[in-house]
């Protein structure tokens, strides 16, 4: 009988031959911790635990969403309302009726950041940025007219244009009304940031090119599909959750994947439009420039432990120890699905809340929302099981070439 202590061993699995990295994941239910446990380096040496900042890429912006329907219940922000009526600028190249609502599920057509910056030094510039996103016109997705997408994921904008009205409503820094109205009502101050300090940056887990002076200041390279060792093969043949995996013709990596994302539907002049500032990859999101900017739809820095906190208040209807966070007519409409079809970017129906995407899983999964990053990591809730789940980690994937996180939440969606 599986059973929450078997995720120690579970994790440390899915090192597969990726040591010695690792990753951190924690797990509530029922509003109590009931998983703590990490495997593996975050750097040459400090060993992961769940207490570990972690760059976490787009895991950041189901907490800009949080932090927003924060500001919704207290009055401060109206998801129906125009953003031009709290920031006047934005009304520019005709974005006057673009909603609130509309930027957090992607269908305000403000996806390309090809439109707005392409160069580093302009993207880690905040106050330029927000400014540009102010000014961009709205685009339309390439292949629209024959597909019929849904929504357009904003990868990059959209983390500009969400932290910019969160400082213009609140008259606050970003990270100050982070810490404000969140870190601080969760107790988890020093554990979320938009912008790492600089006496913080030797803390911050990092892939393992980093962990050898060497290669750590070598040219940024998207990580590849590396092909399934025998040892990986077996294991993957092995787990709990393996007959969840039966449609696959063979139990690999890219097979596994592919039964979460459609990649043979991807539109790639759509994906580099939104991820790719210049056209072939993206930031070096650990080197200390771009992890002291501000990027939050990208670069935002977390531990497994606050992730954890936070879906676990969504969970518990938006309450914390006593705290209402989130209203229960702010909550109805933030979990009110608002998308469904394909994405332009993404490889997969999103399904789009107010700032979150459905919880990919092949069980019945359907009230699950929450945030994946780049690398694969993710954090969720599904307030039907009152469950949390945050699993971050350090390995030199992407969320298209790795399962970690298929097999660390396919496991905790079972058990409840």
């Amino acid at each position: 009988m599986i059973d929450w202590q078997d995720f120690d061993e579970l994790l440390a699995l899915t090192q597969f031959d990726d040591a010695p990295c690792g990753g951190a994941l924690a797990i509530y239910h029922q509003g109590k911790q009931v998983v703590n446990t990490a495997t593996g380096l975050a750097l040459p040496d400090m060993a992961w635990t769940t207490d570990t900042l972690s760059v976490n890429f787009s895991i950041g912006k189901g907490v800009m969403a949080t932090l927003i329907a924060i500001l919704v219940s207290k009055g401060l922000l109206d998801y129906q309302m125009p953003i031009a009526h709290y920031w006047q600028a934005f009304a520019k190249q005709g974005k006057q009726h673009i909603r609130l609502i509309d930027v957090l599920t992607h269908t305000a057509g403000l996806f390309d950041v090809r439109s707005v910056a392409s160069d580093t030094q302009t993207l880690i510039d905040w106050q330029a940025m927000t400014d540009l996103v102010a000014q961009m016109p709205t685009s339309t997705p390439a292949g629209q007219e024959s597909k019929h997408y849904a929504s357009a994921y904003s990868a990059l904008v959209s983390g500009w244009i969400l932290g910019g009205l969160v400082e213009r409503v609140t008259g606050l820094s970003l990270q100050a009304a982070l810490d404000e109205y969140l870190a601080k009502p969760l107790g988890l101050v020093g554990q979320l940031y938009y912008g790492v300090p600089s006496d913080k940056l030797h803390l911050i887990a990092k892939p393992e090119r980093y962990f050898d002076p060497q290669t750590a200041d070598a040219p940024r390279r998207k990580p590849t599909l590396k092909p399934d060792s025998d040892a990986t093969k077996k294991t993957l043949g092995e787990l709990p959750v393996t007959p969840l995996w039966q449609q696959a013709s063979e139990l690999t990596t890219a097979n596994i994947n592919r039964l979460y994302f459609d990649t043979s539907q991807m539109n790639l002049v759509n994906y580099k439009n939104a991820l790719m500032p210049n056209g072939r990859d993206g930031l070096s999101y650990h080197s200390d420039e771009v992890l002291t900017a501000i990027i939050p739809a990208a670069n935002g820095v977390s531990t497994a432990n606050a992730l954890a906190t936070i879906y676990a208040m969504h969970a518990n209807d938006g309450i914390w120890h006593d705290q209402t966070l989130i209203n229960a007519q702010t909550l109805a409409q933030m979990q009110t699905i608002y998308t469904d079809g394909f994405d332009a970017v993404m490889p997969a129906n999103m399904r789009w809340r107010a700032g979150f995407h459905r919880v990919f899983s092949l069980q019945n999964a359907s009230q699950a929302y929450g945030h994946m990053g780049y690398n694969g990591s993710v954090a969720f809730c599904d307030p039907s099981r009152q469950l949390s789940f945050a699993f971050i980690h350090n390995y030199d994937t992407t969320m298209l070439n790795d399962i970690r996180q298929f097999i660390l939440s396919e496991m905790a969606l079972s058990l409840v």
